[in-house]
């Protein structure tokens, strides 16, 4: 078998045994990325000598008698949200096209520091701010299963990525649902920790109150293992949690016996391709024949969800995205008039339709007159949704749900109707405005395209979730991939 198509658990037991190196991994995976990356377009920015320097570094250790990480000498895409020292970060956009950090993000320098070799920077819609990755100042990324279809967003480059095995595992952010819709998309897996848990520094904010980082993985076990090296308290950031680092591959029990998961009816509703609901039902009653006990439950508020989130994002992207004014960093207009004009034309320039349409949202909702009336009842709507999380989660263990209501999508079909395209979110957005973890595991497919579950739980559950999850995943026994 091709080294590229193996897990991080597999790869590093060869590594260690020096049945294999670092250096023939990543010219595995490079091999890879130089047969199919033409046609699925997941980079933006590849890092091959880098890399091949950095799995040389791998392997001096190993052959020395080192011992090394579960994550040392592991092809690694980074979504280009993340600040990397020395490598451009475009967050997608035309505006930060020739951005070169200064420094890494925590997230980043904490898989680097495990010895991770860094393959490049994924492809993603402007800003995190789309669900398709057509929203990018680049290019658009194609789904690996069918390449005109999208790999979802905003996190498809790195979803694609890893679908195409064009890198073991890759790292997304999740602002709304970011890398869980395009897990499910893409047939693979990823986890959306509690909020405050994976340091934010370095990350481009978004929605600082929303935003979130977690790994895509092929299986569970991966899941698990980056999960275990990720985490952990930053005194960079003023959100992130103290506590003490769990092993969350101890997590990874094949039992749900007795295990309450609540099914919230309206996850399940209108808006839910039927095909989607059929295929999450048959994963439902794989999980009680295991001995879970299954329940229907409602969280009332969630159906404001959507219209809550459209108010409290862009609101806080038109706080964050002010400071790309074209004076300090990025692109500036060669010609300006005067300030106005370069700011105005800065922006006008750089940003594509879809940051411009946020930024005016949120600017309008946190104007004079208009900020109680918007932004102040979207903050009490997201208050009602956390305590009906808190409710079920007295009742339940986990809460199950579709990741996505639709399959992949055909590229340019919701491309002219922005709301529709904000409804593909309608799973995960809860789970954000509430901050709490969820995962998404393969479960089927329909008419050849994957299907997403998504496992909910309460805040700093992820153990529960993966359990549940890893032992749906043994069961289920997902063993398909795209045909490149």
């Amino acid at each position: 078998m091709e080294l590229y198509k193996l897990t991080i658990h597999e790869l590093h037991d060869k590594l260690v045994s020096k049945e294999i190196s670092a250096g023939e991994l990543t010219q595995s995976v490079f091999s890879r990325i130089d047969t199919v990356e033409d046609r699925v377009k997941s980079y933006i920015t590849i890092t091959r000598d880098e890399a091949l320097a950095r799995a040389g570094e791998i392997d001096a250790m190993i052959a020395a008698g080192k011992r090394v990480s579960p994550l040392a000498g592991i092809p690694t895409a980074i979504k280009d949200v993340m600040c990397t020292e020395g490598v451009r970060t475009t967050c997608g956009s035309k505006i930060l096209g020739n951005y070169i950090p200064v420094y890494t993000s925590t997230a980043v320098k904490n898989l680097m520091d495990e010895g991770i070799v860094m393959t490049g920077k994924t492809n993603m819609d402007e800003f995190a701010m789309g669900s398709s990755t057509e929203n990018s100042g680049f290019f658009t990324t194609r789904n690996p299963w069918d390449l005109e279809r999208v790999p979802g967003g905003s996190s498809g480059g790195s979803a694609a990525v890893v679908a195409a095995d064009e890198a073991i595992f890759s790292l997304g952010s999740d602002t709304g649902g970011s890398i869980r819709q395009p897990a499910a998309l893409c047939g693979i897996v990823v986890m959306k920790p509690t909020y405050g848990l994976v340091s934010r520094y370095g990350l481009v904010a978004f929605a600082s109150s929303l935003d979130q980082i977690g790994p895509f993985t092929k299986d569970v076990t991966d899941c698990a293992i980056v999960l275990n090296h990720l985490i952990g308290h930053d005194s960079n950031d003023s959100t992130s949690v103290k506590i003490d680092k769990p092993d969350y591959t101890k997590a990874l029990i094949d039992d749900v016996k007795g295990v309450r998961i609540g099914v919230p009816k309206e996850l399940m509703a209108e808006g839910i391709d039927p095909n989607v609901k059929e295929t999450i039902e048959g994963a439902l009653k794989l999980l009680e024949d295991n001995g879970a006990t299954i329940v229907e439950t409602s969280l009332p508020n969630i159906e404001h969800s959507l219209s809550a989130y459209y108010i409290i994002a862009p609101a806080e992207a038109s706080s964050n995205l002010a400071r790309f004014d074209g004076v300090r960093y990025g692109y500036r207009v060669p010609d300006a008039e005067d300030l106005i004009d370069m700011y105005m034309r800065t922006r006008a320039e750089g940003f594509g339709d879809e940051v411009k349409r946020r930024i005016m949202l949120g600017t309008y909702a946190l104007s004079a007159g208009y900020y109680e009336a918007y932004y102040g009842q979207a903050q009490k709507v997201r208050t009602l949704i956390i305590d009906d999380f808190n409710r079920a989660f007295d009742d339940f263990d986990v809460l199950v749900s579709p990741t996505a209501p639709t399959t992949a999508f055909k590229i340019g079909e919701k491309t002219d109707d922005p709301l529709q395209m904000y409804l593909s979110d309608i799973c995960t957005i809860p789970v954000n405005l509430a901050g709490l973890p969820g995962i998404s595991v393969p479960c089927g497919t329909v008419d050849g395209l994957p299907v997403g579950l998504q496992v909910i739980g309460k805040t700093l559950g992820e153990e529960m979730i993966l359990r549940v999850a890893y032992s749906f995943e043994q069961s289920f026994g997902w063993n398909k991939k795209p045909v490149l």
